[in-house]
């Protein structure tokens, strides 16, 4: 019998017409063209895209991805409307405590698959959901799927598995969903650990002054990158359909689009196997309607959250400004940036966030 609450088993299995259709697709690429010499001056380069392509058409196993993703249990339950993948790997020990993973734009749960097993080991057991509208979530088919809406369904989903207490971890749009998680679960959720706090000037000029001077330099990034990178994030927030029409019919423009923030100090397997998933899935549009809904989105929230919150940043990467960061959430329990890891610390540098990961809630627990 069907219930909308049924938690039914999923095994990722690309059909082979639409591998076929794929390399179809590779073979017929119509390139880009570029000023010569230009590189990556006004985007990601044909060269990089090019040779991404070729990997992709001819050496990318993506049957030997499936497989690495079919080692773990994988589910799917409808919430609120929406279906919703995600892996559950259980530690096996009795008194574990869970944590749901959520990842970001334009990643997957493939962000997570490094960090899988150490944690079990460590005594966790595992919750990596795709977001709706990502990946094996499938399209989203309604209006309204922004970060608060996705955090109810983490706690429905956690409540559905059965967890009393849970932790909450999140990197790129997972660190602004697990937060609200903390917010809308404080009962249950003991702690919350992300890889960047999004906490941002205000625009009033006193936030500005007396900054240290490593504030300032990471206020300075801060503006470089969106003056320099941003692109993505202003076009997904005002018309993702526009764009969306291109990503759905080429396989390369998706290469080209999501590429530019899977950056060159990644694996070609990590990128592309993110990049396939939501090729074979038709979710580059959906995923991008994420943007439109945090902008459009009618509610914010006024006060700070309380659960304890943890940051295991990067200087590789988006730099939190701790001042900022303690407007928005009142009970920063750890603070830790590392020389190590990057964007992707998760794939990068495992060990790294799994040791952060298990200190802190060891000590929150």
């Amino acid at each position: 019998m069907n219930t909308s609450t049924e938690i039914r088993p999923f095994r990722v299995d690309v059909p082979q017409v639409d591998l076929d259709d794929l390399h179809a697709r590779l073979d017929r690429t119509r390139w880009a063209n570029e000023i010569p010499g230009s590189g990556s001056d006004y985007g990601v380069s044909l060269d990089r895209v090019r040779r991404l392509a070729d990997v992709w058409r001819n050496s990318f196993d993506w049957r030997a991805f499936e497989a690495k993703l079919n080692a773990y249990p994988q589910f799917t339950t409808e919430i609120d409307g929406q279906n919703v993948h995600f892996l559950h790997v259980r530690s096996g020990r009795p008194d574990a405590l869970a944590l749901i993973l959520t990842h970001g734009w334009p990643g997957s749960v493939v962000e997570y698959l490094d960090v899988i097993e150490p944690l079990a080991e460590a005594g966790f057991d595992l919750v990596v959901p795709s977001i709706p509208g990502f990946g094996f979530s499938g399209p989203t088919t309604e209006r309204g799927w922004d970060i608060y809406r996705v955090a109810r369904a983490w706690v429905e989903l956690m409540r559905r598995l059965g967890y009393p207490r849970y932790g909450a971890v999140g990197n790129d749009g997972g660190s602004m969903i697990s937060p609200e998680v903390g917010r809308l679960d404080p009962e249950h959720v003991i702690g919350v650990h992300v890889t960047q706090i999004f906490s941002f000037p205000s625009g009033d000029p006193a936030e500005l002054e007396n900054l240290t001077e490593d504030e300032a330099a990471a206020v300075e990034h801060l503006n470089w990158f969106w003056q320099n990178m941003g692109a993505f994030n202003q076009l997904q927030s005002q018309s993702p359909q526009t764009l969306a029409h291109a990503l759905a019919d080429s396989p390369v423009g998706l290469l080209g689009w999501n590429g530019q923030l899977l950056g060159e100090d990644l694996d070609d397997e990590f990128v592309l196997g993110n990049i396939a998933t939501y090729w074979f899935t038709g979710t580059s549009g959906s995923s991008m309607r994420f943007y439109y809904e945090m902008e459009k989105s009618a509610y914010r929230p006024t006060e700070p959250t309380t659960v304890p919150i943890a940051l295991a940043g990067s200087s590789r990467d988006f730099l939190s400004i701790r001042r900022f960061a303690e407007r928005d959430h009142a009970n920063i329990a750890s603070w830790n940036v590392y020389d190590a890891g990057g964007h992707y610390t998760a794939h990068i540098d495992p060990e790294i966030l799994v040791e952060d990961i298990r200190t802190f809630f060891a000590d929150v627990a």
